[in-house]
């Protein structure tokens, strides 16, 4: 069972970034990013295929961006922008299906 390890969330202002890193135990192949507000239902952010297409949902694009080192089994989310509203927990997982066992996520809080 490949384990998933979310890291890099914190504290910043608003207009600030942050680089968040997905590090598995084992091969991942199309991988995912999502995030859950408090007293909201978990969403996805964005994914990566092996091949290195992606995808974003509406409210991140031009704003976040995914990507992965494979010799690492590691998939990374650049946020730039960042505004209030994407304070969330950050997870990955697979995708489209997310059949891996989520990890404990990573926290992020866009606040002045």
């Amino acid at each position: 069972q490949v384990q998933l390890v979310e890291s890099g969330g914190g504290l910043v202002q608003p207009g600030g970034s942050l680089r968040l890193s997905c590090a598995a135990s084992g091969t991942i192949y199309a991988m995912a990013w999502h995030r859950q507000a408090p007293g909201q239902q978990r969403e996805w952010v964005a994914a990566i295929t092996s091949g290195l297409s992606t995808n974003y949902a509406d409210s991140v694009k031009r704003r976040f961006t995914i990507s992965r080192d494979n010799a690492k089994n590691t998939v990374y989310l650049q946020m730039n922008s960042l505004k209030p509203e994407d304070t969330a927990v950050y997870y990955c997982n697979s995708w489209p299906k997310a059949t891996m066992t989520w990890g404990q996520g990573t926290q992020v809080t866009v606040s002045s």
